[in-house]
């Protein structure tokens, strides 16, 4: 995990997979809802940044995490996001 001095509100917005399937939404307000095909709202929960890392706590009970590769690239779960 690398931590940096990053803010982490330069990440917040939409996030998609390449193809447009998974859409997952980075809330202001420390909250993340992910959609999946035509199943909105799919896995909702709370997030963290710190550098260019992020913590994934959904509210079925799941944690995950991934990383920001880069201003508008995201590493999670298997898939890579892109800043929509």
């Amino acid at each position: 995990m690398q931590t940096n001095n990053t803010d982490p509100q330069k990440y917040l917005g939409m996030w998609v997979t390449r193809d447009n399937y998974i859409r997952q939404e980075l809330l202001p307000n420390g909250r993340y809802d992910e959609a999946r095909g035509d199943r909105q709202h799919a896995y909702t929960g709370r997030y963290e940044i710190s550098g260019n890392y992020i913590e994934y706590w959904d509210d079925s009970g799941f944690t995950a995490d991934g990383e920001f590769t880069d201003d508008n690239t995201l590493h999670h779960g298997g898939y890579i996001f892109y800043r929509q």
